[in-house]
């Protein structure tokens, strides 16, 4: 987990639960067998390191499902809101992320809000993707006590990119 430490609110970006990759490094959220690659260029936004991937890792896009895997530790049901989508792992386990600033920064971000029942309140396109400009989105977003945690997405894509969550 990256610490985002604010006087008021801690929040922690969050990867991919070790428990989960295990179960996508076999069979993805779509029921698809995974199917590992070696990564020629690199550059791949991993969920599982919060890094990016370098040329000769081997990897795997999976269909990963991250508000249905979150309501199911938390015993609420998204409803309309679970979806999946592709996501990049590495294929065997990894140690984790290092480092303690956001992931992913130097593009523009949607920081989509949810509440405890799974249901979105709202979003923000970020601009400043800095370390400070992201962490700055996660604490304006984290000052109303109704969400209970972020997803992180690609604004190109719209890729699920990570969650952050209160600590």
């Amino acid at each position: 987990m990256t610490d985002l430490r604010h006087p008021t609110t801690t929040c922690s970006a969050r990867p991919i639960a070790p428990a989960a990759l295990t179960e996508l490094r076999v069979t993805d959220d779509a029921g698809r067998p995974t199917t590992p690659f070696t990564d020629a260029e690199g550059g791949a936004p991993l969920r599982c390191c919060l890094r990016r991937s370098t040329p000769g890792e081997r990897i795997a896009l999976v269909s990963y499902a991250p508000l249905r895997r979150w309501a199911a530790e938390t015993g609420t049901d998204p409803g309309a809101y679970d979806e999946q989508g592709p996501v990049f792992v590495h294929a065997d386990p990894c140690p984790g992320p290092a480092g303690a600033a956001p992931p992913f920064t130097g593009a523009h971000r949607t920081v989509r809000r949810y509440c405890a029942e799974g249901r979105i309140l709202g979003g923000r396109l970020v601009e400043d993707t800095s370390a400070e400009g992201l962490a700055e989105a996660f604490r304006e977003a984290f000052d109303d006590p109704a969400v209970a945690l972020l997803h992180v997405r690609a604004v190109e894509y719209g890729c699920f990119l990570y969650e952050v969550g209160r600590d």
